[in-house]
Order: structure tokens, then C-alpha cells, then sequence
């Protein structure tokens, strides 16, 4: 028989709060964390907005001197997780360590190294790029970072899947814990892809908004007037905890993991298979694994980019899963109020679904004011909601082709 896994700590930075429950509360308010771009000159791009993640101090968490040598996307992780590990009581020591792994996902890593870096090259020559520059860019640096900081001796391994690989991350945790493999892991995913070339590559694509002129609006998943995603930067990070370790522990669960479902479209490097196919199958996966009906699920937290076709398909895909039940369960997408966070949109939004069942509260879908005939479910339009909430399933797709769906329980002992 598998292990159950739980939920036993969770960490956020993100661009509505420095930690878990600030951005809660955020997000149950409505708060919007989009605005005009500080991080650099953004006059003459497209795209002039994003989600940033204002006023954090990596050397709450890190050693001022480690701090020039670590990648946002690292910095923020490793404040994420020893968030969730204090959130999780957990004493990681000479005993335990072998025993408990990390996984934290990023969908591209230390791009904003890579930008600076190739000014440095460019500018003064290859003798000036910084020794630091390979282990700051690497995806797998976040796991790795977290792993050195905590003590984590078990496996430490980073899942890049694009805007899947937060969800995919804590999915692959998920089998390695059922396996018996391992008591704990810390998993998640973080980004930082707020630079130049971030921004101006996803301008080149058409991905996202332009709405310049009013920032705070320019994430509206599901509403007839969305233009394309806001870029978002931050961190979600959650202790996952076989049920033995859990007891040995005497702590006490927030909630339960009890399914992942994953699969590829096999369709176009950007845009998702007609129908939503692809994620259909993700979330029926997951349900089955999960052995919960359709209609047993209380709220879902969607993929929700705000892109034309994305919420589009993603609307017909919980359609073809849930049936009749998809026009009666709350839907919800908080990027709308975060922006896209890429490779850790799927944790923050697994942080997300636990709060959610935690609190009996579901956060809004803020922005939604034009109904799209195509998206025509309940998003929990502009204000939470207080509600049962005992079963939540949250979708994550991403460029590639990648679906992966997760499925969180409340307790039951």
C-alpha cells in the first residue's frame, strides 16, 4: 500500500506578500500586485506592467556576501522554504537529513544573470563575465541552494515543464513518497523573469498584455476583454510529509495531497491542443488517482493566463471533465491578481488550494466585468467567497504541450 502524503508547512514570497500570510490575505481582499516595471526601463517595450515582488531583502534569509552570488529566482526560493520549513516546525538534523529531499522547480532559471551577464560581454569582453555566472543561471540551483541551506541530504532535483514545472515538481514529490522512498521533501518553484530580454521575448510571442495604461486591470482570466498575461516573479514552496514521519513528528497536517495527473498535447510549441484536450486528461488523471469523483470537487483553481485561447480551451477541457458540475463549482484564477508566475505558478497555486481548504475561503478571479460567451462558467467574479471547501483541484499548463493537474483534501484522520 502507497504512503498518504500531507501538507505539513507552506511559504510564499510573492508580488502580493512577503510571506504566507500576507499574500493570503491579499488575494482574499482582491489586491492586485501588478504595476508599472521598476526592475528596469521598460519606456520603449510593448509590455510596460508586471507582478514584481517589491520590498524583499534576501538578506533576511541568506548571507549578504552568498546574496551576490545566487540568481533571484534563488533568492526567493530559499526564502520560501525556510518559510515552510519554520511553518513546519521542522528540525533538519544529522538524523533525519538522508531522509528528507528537495524539490523546487523553474520553468527558465537565472535569466536575469544571462541578461547581465551578455551586457558584461558585450561591453567589456569575455575576461569580465563573472565566475559565478554558470551556477547562478542553472534551473537546478534553486533545489540545489535550498538543499545547502536547510541540510536536505536526500535527493535534491529541479522538473523544468515551462509554466507546468511548479505543479510537476510537487507531483513528482508526490510519487516519491508514495514510493516510501523518503519521509519529507521541500518542494515548489520559483522565478524571476522580470528583465529585458524576459519581457522582450514574450512580447516577440504575443503572450502578453499591453494594457500599460491601467496595470492593475490588465490581468483578467476568463473575461471577454484579455489581451494576453502578466509576467509575475515570486516563490511557492510546501513541506510534503508521508503520513509516518507526519506522526513521528506529533505535528499536525494543513491537508492531504491525494492525486497528480500529467500529460503532454503532443500539438504546437505555444498554444494548447483545441478543445483543451491535452488538460482534460491531466485532470481526469489526477481525479482517478485521487479517487474522487468529478463532482465531489469543491473549487478549482484554474491555469487561468488571461490569453484568448488558453481560457478559452481551459473552459472547454473543465467542461468535458466535470459535466453538468463544471456550471456549479466555484472557478477561480488568482493571476489575475499575481500575474503569471511561469515555473511557480504551480506551487503558489498549490499554496493557493490548501488555503483555500484551510480556510473555507475561495479567492476571487478579480478584473472579470465583460462575460465571453466561450468562458461561460462561475469564476468567482471580483470577490471571495466563504464556502465548504473540502476538495480542490488546481491546473497548471504550459508552453511545450505540458498539463499537470494536483488534488488536495481536507483532513481525515
Amino acid at each position: 500500500m502507497s504512503n498518504r502524503v500531507f501538507v505539513t508547512g507552506l511559504g510564499t514570497i510573492t508580488p502580493v506578500g512577503l510571506n504566507l500570510q500576507s499574500t493570503w490575505e491579499s488575494l482574499i481582499s482582491g489586491t492586485s500586485g501588478i504595476s508599472k516595471i521598476t526592475s528596469f526601463d521598460a519606456e520603449n517595450y510593448k509590455t510596460q506592467i508586471a507582478a514584481e515582488v517589491t520590498d524583499f531583502d534576501p538578506g533576511d534569509y541568506i548571507d549578504k556576501k552568498q546574496v551576490r552570488r545566487l540568481d533571484r529566482f534563488v533568492q526567493l526560493a530559499i526564502g520560501a522554504a525556510l518559510q515552510a520549513v519554520e511553518h513546519a516546525n521542522l528540525d533538519i538534523n544529522q538524523s533525519n537529513s538522508t531522509r528528507i529531499g528537495v524539490m523546487i522547480a523553474s520553468g527558465i532559471g537565472g535569466i536575469i544573470t544571462i541578461s547581465n551577464q551578455l551586457e558584461i560581454l558585450a561591453e567589456k569582453g569575455p575576461n569580465r563575465v563573472s565566475p559565478f555566472f554558470v551556477p547562478m543561471m542553472l534551473p537546478d540551483m534553486a533545489s540545489g541552494q535550498v538543499s545547502m541551506t536547510v541540510g536536505a541530504r536526500g535527493p535534491s532535483i529541479a522538473t523544468v515543464s515551462a509554466c507546468a514545472s511548479g505543479a510537476d515538481s510537487i507531483g513528482a514529490a508526490f510519487n516519491q513518497l508514495q514510493s516510501q522512498d523518503l519521509d519529507i521533501i521541500i518542494a515548489g518553484g520559483t522565478e524571476a523573469s522580470i528583465c529585458p530580454i524576459g519581457i522582450a521575448g514574450f512580447n516577440a510571442c504575443h503572450a502578453l498584455s499591453t494594457n500599460n495604461e491601467y496595470p492593475e486591470q490588465a490581468s483578467r482570466p476568463f473575461d471577454a476583454n484579455r489581451d494576453g498575461f502578466v509576467c509575475g516573479e515570486g516563490s511557492g514552496v510546501l513541506i510534503l510529509e508521508t503520513l509516518a514521519s507526519m506522526e513521528k513528528r506529533s505535528v499536525e497536517p494543513i491537508a492531504e495531497l491525494v492525486g497528480y495527473g500529467a500529460s503532454a498535447d503532443a500539438h504546437h510549441v505555444t498554444q494548447p491542443a483545441p478543445g483543451g484536450e491535452g488538460g482534460a486528461r491531466a485532470m481526469k488523471s489526477a481525479l482517478k488517482q485521487a479517487n474522487i469523483a468529478p463532482d465531489e470537487i469543491d473549487y478549482i483553481n484554474a491555469h487561468g493566463t488571461s490569453t484568448p485561447l488558453n481560457d478559452k480551451y481551459e473552459t472547454l477541457a473543465m467542461k468535458a471533465v466535470f459535466k453538468d458540475h463544471a456550471y456549479k463549482v466555484p472557478i477561480s484564477s488568482t493571476k489575475s491578481m499575481t500575474g503569471h508566475l511561469l515555473g511557480a505558478s504551480g506551487a503558489l497555486e498549490a499554496v493557493i488550494s490548501v488555503q483555500a481548504i484551510k480556510n473555507n475561503t475561495i479567492p476571487p478571479t478579480i478584473n472579470y466585468e465583460t462575460p465571453d460567451p466561450e468562458c461561460d462558467l462561475d469564476y468567482t467574479p471580483n470577490k471571495s467567497r466563504k464556502t465548504n471547501v473540502n476538495s480542490v483541484i488546481t491546473n497548471s499548463f504550459g508552453f511545450g504541450g505540458h498539463n499537470s493537474s494536483l488534488v488536495f483534501k481536507g483532513i481525515d484522520l
